[in-house]
């Protein structure tokens, strides 16, 4: 993992066309913005990880939970 430290304002650039903007610092919050192509989704992670669940096939959930 690549640990940067990075001041309000200051951005990150990840390949040729994400950018990572830092907006603010609210307590242990960053707020931050995101410049990425329409095609790249996006997401926090525990929505990312209900949306790969909801995408499962039902036969695999079921196993996984022994039924």
């Amino acid at each position: 993992m690549l640990v940067l430290t990075r001041k309000i304002g200051e951005k990150i650039i990840i390949g040729d066309d994400i950018s990572l903007t830092i907006l603010g610092l609210f307590g242990n919050h960053v707020r931050l913005g995101i410049n990425a192509p329409k095609a790249v989704d996006i997401h926090r992670e525990e929505v990312y990880v209900k949306i790969q669940n909801d995408n499962q096939d039902p036969s695999i959930q079921n196993i996984a939970v022994g039924q």
